[in-house]
Formats: C-alpha cells, sequence, structure tokens
C-alpha cells in the first residue's frame, strides 16, 4: 500500500521514519544546546514556528508619553513615596530605592534546628538610576554620549558597592510587559552580601573552564563566534554582540568586550565610547523588529567584588544578557510556563535565525526614520 492510502498511525510512523533516517538540520530537527556558562540546556524545537498562533496576544503599548509628568516620581523636581523631592537633574540620577528588597542592617537568621530549614543573613543596598531626564526617551532614542554617561555611572555604582558587598547587580526591566511600571527610562542597582544563584552558577562555570583551558570561558566563547559568524549581529573594534548558541529568549542577545575585562569600572575610555555606540545600535535593531519600544529584562555580570584570600577573577569576563520576550510581533511573546518550569528551558526560532534577523535590520531607529519621510514629503 502507497504511503497516502495508509492509515493516520502509519503516516505517522512514516514521516518519523524519514526524519530519523535524514540528514540533521538545526533549523529543522528538534535537539539539546549545552549552555557551558549557567550549566544548563535548552531544547530548540524550529519545527514548531510553523505551528498557528492562538494564545495570549498582548495589548500594543502606548505610543506617547508624557517628557515630563510632575506626578511621576523619577522625575526631575517630583516629589517621592517618601517624602523626598528629587534634584532638577539633566543627566543621570541615582537615588536609594524607596521599597528596597535588601536592607544593610538586617538582623541575623540564626543557626538552623535542621539541615531542610536553612536559612542564611541577607543585607544589601538597593537603588534606582534614571537615564535620562526625559519621560518620552529610551537608550535607543539617546545620543551616544547620554549613553556613555549612563555607563559612566554604571561604573561609579560599581566601584563604590563593589567596596562593601561582594555582588552588585546592575539590571533594567523595560516594557510593562517586563514589568516595569514606570516608562521613565532608568534601571535598579541592588548589592548583596552573598552572591545569587545565577552568579554561583556562572562563577563555577568560569572556575571550571578556565581551570582545563587556561583561559577565560566567555573571552574564548567570543573568539569562536567571531570565526563562526553564525549567530553574530554586530561587532566593533571593541565589543561583540551575539545571539548565544545556548539562547533561550526567542531574541536573547550577549554583549561581550573583546579583550579580557572582569569588571565595568576597567573599561578604557575608548572602550566605553564604543560600547555606548553598540548599545545604541543593538536597541534600534530591537526596536526595529516589531517597530515597537522592545521590552526586555537586561543585566551585567562581572567578577565578584569581594577580597578572598590570593582570589584574582581572572576566570571571569564582563558581560551583559539581553533577555526579550517578544517571538512573532509586538503584541505575541514567549511563556515561560509549563515545560521550562518543571523540565528545562525550550525555544522555537533557533539562535542562527533570530541572529539573521537581526542583523538584516537598519541602524536607524524606525521612528527617526519615519521623521525624516514625513519631513522629506512636506518639503
Amino acid at each position: 500500500m502507497s504511503q497516502n492510502g495508509a492509515d493516520p498511525e502509519q503516516r505517522q510512523q512514516a514521516s518519523e521514519a524519514d526524519a530519523m533516517a535524514g540528514t540533521f538540520r538545526a533549523s529543522e530537527h528538534q535537539h539539546i544546546r549545552y549552555n557551558p556558562l549557567q550549566d544548563e540546556w535548552v531544547l530548540v524545537s524550529a519545527h514548531r514556528m510553523k505551528r498557528p498562533w492562538q494564545g495570549q496576544v498582548e495589548p500594543q503599548p502606548l505610543e506617547t508619553v508624557p517628557r515630563h509628568d510632575p506626578l511621576n516620581p523619577l522625575c526631575p523636581g517630583a516629589t517621592r513615596a517618601n517624602g523626598e523631592v528629587n534634584p532638577l537633574y539633566d543627566g543621570t540620577f541615582l537615588f536609594d530605592n524607596d521599597f528596597p528588597a535588601l536592607q544593610p542592617n538586617a538582623p541575623d537568621p540564626g543557626p538552623s534546628d535542621h539541615p531542610l530549614f536553612r536559612a542564611e543573613a541577607a543585607r544589601g543596598v538597593c537603588k534606582v538610576m534614571c537615564f535620562h531626564p526625559w519621560s518620552d526617551v529610551t537608550l535607543p532614542l539617546m545620543s551616544v554620549p547620554e549613553i556613555r554617561a549612563v555607563i559612566d555611572a554604571w561604573a561609579s555604582v560599581t566601584e563604590e558597592l563593589g567596596a562593601k558587598y561582594p555582588w552588585v547587580q546592575i539590571f533594567e526591566n523595560k516594557g510593562a510587559m517586563m514589568g516595569c511600571s514606570n516608562p521613565h527610562p532608568h534601571c535598579q542597582v541592588w548589592a548583596s552580601s552573598f552572591l545569587p544563584d545565577i552568579a554561583q552558577r556562572e562563577e563555577r562555570s568560569q572556575q571550571s573552564f578556565h581551570s582545563q583551558h587556561g583561559k577565560p570561558l566567555l573571552l574564548e566563547y567570543g573568539h569562536q563566534e567571531l570565526l563562526r559568524k553564525e549567530r553574530l549581529v554586530l561587532s566593533s573594534e571593541h565589543w561583540l554582540v551575539l545571539v548565544p548558541f545556548w539562547a533561550v529568549w526567542p531574541f536573547q542577545t550577549l554583549l561581550l568586550p573583546r579583550r579580557h575585562v572582569r569588571r565595568l569600572p576597567e573599561l578604557t575610555p575608548a572602550e566605553r565610547d564604543d560600547l555606548a555606540s553598540i548599545m545604541k545600535k543593538l536597541l534600534t535593531k530591537y526596536d526595529n523588529l516589531f517597530e515597537t519600544s522592545f521590552p526586555y529584562s537586561m543585566g551585567w555580570h562581572g567578577a565578584p567584588t569581594e577580597l578572598k584570600m590570593g582570589a584574582t577573577y581572572e576566570h571571569w569576563q564582563l558581560h551583559a544578557h539581553y533577555y526579550p520576550p517578544l517571538l512573532r510581533s509586538a503584541t505575541v511573546r514567549k511563556f515561560m510556563v509549563g515545560y521550562e518550569m518543571l523540565a528545562q528551558a525550550q525555544r522555537d526560532l533557533t539562535p542562527e535565525q533570530a541572529a539573521e534577523r537581526l542583523r538584516a535590520l537598519p541602524e536607524v531607529h524606525y521612528c527617526l526614520a519615519k521623521k525624516d519621510k514625513e519631513t522629506a514629503t512636506t518639503a
């Protein structure tokens, strides 16, 4: 009997046999990929991109945000929840979070009475950093010098808090989809008396790789990606942007310095200028992908700042993670539920496909391109 005349079960078995016998193609066949930085695996199921979407569709983000709102607690001159009045700042502005998750003087929980019920002390500080005095701009719409000022502020706060705490986490949640309740351009800085879980995994993985191979894991990884090029999105004199081989989020990227750098304060003036430029290009590409203010969570990871006896942290390489949730459009996002919560991470679009799409996007922001087109039309 021909396959066309077979019953559905026979056709399914024949299809599976053909797939098993065929040549593996990452863009067609499911497989798992290893993340050596965080010691975990991700399931890649590229064939699922063909399925129709019938899931949740998010509302479009608001297109108009007022440049200054006196009731917005992040604006210059506004009164915050604790009664303090913000200065009339015209650049970056750093202040203590009014509702911190970590405080410097929390008491010690004391010894545990059973190994299954452990608790340890957690102390620290939480700060908020505004990038710009205007609420209607985001990093890709800021100038390169303005972004450079943000980088300098990041390096400065890392040095300041790193003198007291072993871990300083800089992170930005952009967009309501990522839980950001305030559109004013800003990030957070949490410094803690302990190494968080992900930092501990990256510490172990990088130390292990360095012990075995004599070089930093991410320095070697960046070198290999430069040679292969298939996941490279942007490159400059001092920086690389790529979609990691092990990426989980659809358009996740990794930002790496080309030379060995452990922490933000170690960056030279030239590296900081170049970082501002490549950040603007990357974030412009993100916005251009679906012509929307692209939501993401991002953060910097650098070597711990604690001074252990003999610890130089030469195995560490400074890097930034960008985790954007959008998958198919400005309103269709990836959810980390079900299998991801109970088994392991899974993605549909391959990292190579994501990198190809990002590479092809222009580096002029779509909002500016529209304005230029409107100006040309009315001229």
